[in-house]
C-alpha cells in the first residue's frame, strides 16, 4: 500500500521557469527562506489538513491515528455540512481525540469543483503549519486556493486524488490543475490507476498510493448471523445510474425468497421503487434511506452478501468502493462489477462479474445462496484482507510516513 512512485525529475520541475518573472522568483525565494527557518525546529510535524470528507464520523478515526504519531500536531478544517444529490450531510463528531477539528464556513457549498474556505488564511497565520494537506482533487478551486495561501505562508503542500480517468478540463479548472501539478511538494493517489493518471499528466513530484480512509476493525467486526432471518442481499451507496442498483433488482428477481436491503439516497430512488414493484419485488425489497456512519455495522450485520454493481461511464469509473471494505471487515461476502478499482479492492476475497450483466450477477448470488461454506470462506478471506491492507491505523501510518518524506525528514519505523 505504501506504493511510493518514482519521483526523478522533481527538482528539475520545480526549478524550471523559476526565473521567468521577477514575481515568481521572489515568491519562490521567500518560500525557501521560510521553510529553511522552520526546518530548524527538529522533527515536529505541524500538519494542517483541509477535508470536507472528514465530515463523516467514522473517517475521523484516521485523524486520531495520525495524531498518535510522535511529533505530529494536527489541525483539520471541515465545513459544517456538505450538500450533494443525497441532500445535506451534516458534520458528525465521532473520533475527535488528540487533534484539533475546526469548523469553517465553506463558500459555494455543494459545488464540487468550485467550493473553497474564505477564512483559511487565518489558520495558516495562527497554526503556522509545516505542511498543508489539501484533501481535494488538484483541479478544484479549494486545492488551488489552499496551495496559493500555503506557499505564501512558507508551508509545503500536498493534495489527494481519486481521479482514475485521463481527462482534460476547461479553464479555469485546467489552470488550477496546472498550478497544483507544478508547485505541489507531494501528492497522494487513492489507487494505482489514479497515480498513473497524474504521472501521465506530467506530475513529477513525490507520489504515494494510499487509500483516503481505511476502516476501524473494532467498530466494523463480524457478528453472529441470526439463523431465523431470510437470505439477504444488500447495497449501500448513492442511488444514481452509475451505481447499477437496477442490475441488482433484476438479479434479485431470480432469487426466490431472498430479501434485498438498499441503503442510500439519490435522484433515482422513486424510479427504483417503481422498478421493484414492476418486477414483483415490492414485498422483498426495502429502501432504507440513510444511516449515520457509526451505525453502518448494524446494516452490514443484517446481510449475507453485499453487492456493488457499478457501471462505468465516459466521465466516471468506480474509484474504490469503500462499502466493500466495510462489509469485508464485518465478515460479509462481497460481489462487485468489474468496474474501475473493484477487482483490485476485493482481490481473492470477493467475486466479480462483467459490468451491466445482471444474469451473471444473479448466478453468483444463487451460488452464494446455496453454499454456506463458500460464504464462510469469503467472510474469512475478506476480514483478513482488510486487516492486512485497509485499517485506519495502516492508512495513517503510510500517510505520516509520506508527510515525513515530503518534509524531508528521516523515516520513523516505530509507531507510537
Amino acid at each position: 500500500m505504501q506504493g511510493l512512485v518514482n519521483d526523478q525529475g522533481y527538482l528539475r520541475k520545480h526549478h524550471r521557469d523559476a526565473g521567468s518573472t521577477e514575481e515568481v522568483f521572489v515568491e519562490s525565494l521567500w518560500v525557501l527562506c521560510v521553510s529553511a527557518v522552520r526546518s530548524t525546529g527538529g522533527d515536529r510535524l505541524r500538519i494542517l489538513m483541509v477535508s470536507k470528507a472528514c465530515l463523516v464520523g467514522i473517517y475521523q478515526r484516521k485523524l486520531e491515528e495520525i495524531a498518535r504519531h510522535e511529533g505530529v500536531e494536527l489541525r483539520v478544517v471541515v465545513p459544517p455540512y456538505w450538500r450533494d444529490e443525497r441532500g445535506v450531510l451534516p458534520l458528525e463528531r465521532v473520533h475527535t481525540q488528540g487533534y484539533d477539528l475546526v469548523v469553517e464556513r465553506m463558500a459555494l457549498n455543494g459545488h464540487f469543483h468550485l467550493h473553497f474556505y474564505p477564512r483559511l488564511s487565518r489558520h495558516l497565520r495562527d497554526f503556522q503549519p509545516d505542511l498543508v494537506h489539501l484533501d481535494e482533487e488538484p483541479y478544484n478551486l479549494a486545492t488551488f486556493h489552499g496551495m496559493v495561501l500555503a506557499r505564501r505562508a512558507g508551508a509545503r503542500t500536498l493534495w489527494f486524488s481519486w481521479q482514475n480517468l485521463l481527462r482534460r478540463y476547461p479553464p479555469p479548472f485546467s489552470l488550477f490543475e496546472r498550478y497544483c501539478l507544478r508547485y505541489a511538494d507531494g501528492a497522494i493517489a487513492g489507487s494505482h490507476t489514479a497515480a498513473e493518471v497524474w504521472r501521465a499528466k506530467g506530475y513529477e513530484g513525490p507520489l504515494a498510493v494510499i487509500p483516503q480512509f481505511g476502516v476501524d476493525p473494532q467498530r466494523f467486526s463480524p457478528s453472529p448471523r441470526q439463523e431465523e432471518r431470510p437470505f439477504t442481499v444488500g447495497f449501500a451507496g448513492r442511488l444514481v445510474e452509475e451505481k447499477g442498483v437496477d442490475l441488482l433488482l433484476r438479479a434479485a428477481a431470480g432469487l426466490p425468497g431472498a430479501q434485498v436491503a438498499i441503503l442510500g439516497s439519490g435522484p433515482l430512488r422513486s424510479r427504483l421503487e417503481r422498478m421493484a414493484e414492476e418486477l414483483g419485488l415490492d414485498d422483498r425489497v426495502a429502501f432504507l434511506g440513510t444511516l449515520p456512519s457509526p451505525e453502518m455495522p448494524v446494516f452490514y450485520h443484517q446481510l449475507d452478501v453485499l453487492v456493488l454493481p457499478s457501471r462505468s461511464r465516459p466521465n466516471w469509473v468506480e474509484q474504490f468502493g469503500r462499502v466493500l471494505v466495510e462489509a469485508m471487515a464485518c465478515g460479509v461476502p462481497v460481489v462487485g462489477a468489474e468496474s474501475g478499482e473493484i477487482p483490485h479492492v476485493v482481490g481473492e476475497a470477493g467475486l466479480v462479474f462483467p459490468e451491466d450483466d445482471w444474469e451473471a450477477l444473479r448466478d453468483l448470488l444463487v451460488r452464494l445462496m446455496d453454499d454456506a461454506d463458500l460464504r464462510a470462506e469469503m467472510a474469512r478471506r475478506g476480514r483478513e484482507r482488510v486487516l492486512a491492507h485497509y485499517t485506519q491505523t495502516r492508512v495513517a501510518e503510510e500517510t505520516v510516513r509520506f508527510y515525513r518524506r515530503v518534509l524531508r525528514l528521516p523515516d520513523l519505523q516505530d509507531v507510537v
